[in-house]
């Protein structure tokens, strides 16, 4: 009996797939002894974009409802904000190594979901303004090495990244509610 069991045992750990739970790949800020901190850095209202994601699942950004299809053009139009509008955000020109003055965006992206939004609009949205700014990383990195970001060296990917810095805020999660 035993011989059987101990059988059943093995056919079924080799048998079973285990589902692995996948995360939001995010670095984050270093740990701080001191708890008193709680003053934000400072960020001028141009150069901060909304994103509010509410319990219907609608997402708006700057107040403007958008499909999801829209999130990754608009959020690469406000980071490049190629044509140096008034209302986007700032540019400020960086000497970085291996591709020289840029001009770095200043521009944050706040995403703000409600408390009943679905998991799955959630990780779309994450998503979706990851891959604005990887596209804009893959555009720099073939206009400077002649190589997607993730297939150049690893010195060239640190100066793409620095280039264009992954900034995305996230605030806590409130009722936004349907607006």
């Amino acid at each position: 009996m035993a011989d059987i069991a101990f059988t059943l045992l093995i056919f079924f750990l080799v048998a079973t797939t285990m589902d692995v739970d996948s995360g939001i790949n995010r670095v984050l800020p270093p740990w701080s002894d001191n708890q008193d901190q709680t003053d934000a850095p400072e960020i001028k209202e141009r150069n901060l974009m909304s994103v509010h994601v509410n319990m219907y699942d609608q997402i708006a950004m700057q107040g403007e409802l958008v499909d999801i299809s829209q999130v990754k053009n608009k959020a690469k139009e406000f980071i490049l904000n190629a044509n140096d509008d008034e209302s986007m955000p700032e540019k400020e020109v960086t000497e970085v190594d291996l591709i020289g003055s840029y001009p770095i965006s200043q521009g944050v992206i706040s995403l703000q979901n409600d408390r009943a939004t679905s998991y799955e609009t959630y990780i779309m949205v994450q998503n979706e303004l990851t891959r604005a700014f990887n596209e804009i990383r893959d555009e720099l990195s073939m206009q400077k090495f002649g190589k997607v970001f993730m297939e150049a060296a690893e010195d060239q990917r640190n100066a793409v990244q620095k280039a264009v810095p992954l900034k995305i805020s996230e605030a806590e999660p409130k009722n936004i509610g349907g607006n």
